[in-house]
């Protein structure tokens, strides 16, 4: 599934490039994924609960691929720690295995990927 999507967001960057909004980039990749006939949700909410009480933090999902697969796409000059940690703990609040960090902003789309397994 994963060498699905990373084809689907080279086709989006190859048609894009690097420098616009993350939302644009989410918007063609959405497209893109129905193109290739890949199920997938987008902008899921994610719910944060501790001890047992619910928090109303509105944290989304930017999309979740066959029930399976979190994307967590970016537009930033370079991705840090952060980014990482922030899709580790949306995987470990979403009880999903695997995620993507996608940053478009990037001259090959082959750099700005990042596969993060729990």
């Amino acid at each position: 599934m994963t060498d699905r999507v990373i084809g689907a967001a080279i086709e989006v960057h190859r048609a894009l490039g690097p420098g616009l909004l993350e939302s644009a980039y989410e918007t063609c990749l959405c497209h893109e994924l129905g193109l290739r006939q890949i199920h997938f949700q987008r902008q899921l909410e994610l719910p944060v609960v501790y001890k047992e009480m619910p928090l109303d933090a509105g944290y989304r999902l930017d999309i979740v691929v066959e029930k399976q697969l979190v994307l967590e796409l970016k537009a930033v000059e370079k991705l840090q720690p952060v980014h990482e940690a922030q899709l580790l703990t949306y995987l470990k609040l979403s009880q999903l295995r695997t995620g993507l960090l996608l940053n478009f902003n990037v001259p090959v789309m082959k750099s700005g990927i990042r596969r993060i397994s729990l």
